[in-house]
């Protein structure tokens, strides 16, 4: 395939908490025209999301946490969400276990890989790693709740699948990834 792209040029704009830059690059168009563009985005690094599911008992392990940016759009901030995080350096697999145990209190152990997916390519580069995983009752060892240094304050919920799905028609739920999840849970695993 022919490069599509040249000229790109990049101006860091904040480096507080992740890295936003603007970048002015030139487009080819399919008639063969280069046309000059500017885009802003912003880099977190990648990141990966796990639901867990209990077959037996047919529940779902959802947090509950404060998300400033939704409260600045009219949300009163408390997001549901599967358990997730950013990789830091560290391969999916690896990241999601670690991640399930800080933030729901559950080790788990055999976990599969559901699909990849930008979440907002528009304005963000991270790329998600979607993982399921199934529990067992003895499989929680702490309360879970996230890593305060890190700011978190986090509400482990336990909920039918019955009723996470429930949640999506009714607004509770509005998290891109975690509807994505809860789908593709109730499409493909059989309870």
């Amino acid at each position: 395939m022919q490069q599509k792209i040249r000229n790109i040029r990049e101006q860091l704009l904040s480096d507080n908490w992740y890295t936003l830059k603007k970048y002015t690059f030139e487009w080819q168009r399919k008639d063969g025209t280069w046309q000059e563009q500017s885009r802003e985005a912003y880099d977190r690094g990648n990141g990966a999301v796990i639901l867990l599911y209990n077959r037996v008992r047919q529940t779902v392990v959802l947090t509950r946490q404060f998300r400033f940016p939704i409260y600045l759009n009219g949300h009163d901030g408390l997001l549901i969400e599967a358990a997730a995080g950013l990789l830091d350096n560290a391969l999916p697999e690896e990241r999601i276990i670690a991640e399930a145990e800080e933030e729901t209190g559950f080790k788990v152990s055999s976990i599969e890989k559901v699909l990849e997916a930008y979440m907002s390519p528009g304005s963000v580069t991270e790329k998600l790693y979607f993982f399921i995983a199934e529990y067992r009752d003895g499989d929680r060892l702490t309360a879970g709740g996230g890593l305060v240094e890190e700011g978190e304050e986090i509400e482990v919920l336990e909920w039918p699948l019955t009723r996470a799905l429930a949640a999506i028609r009714s607004g509770e739920i509005m998290d891109a990834k975690t509807i994505m999840l809860l789908q593709h849970l109730a499409l493909n695993v059989k309870f």
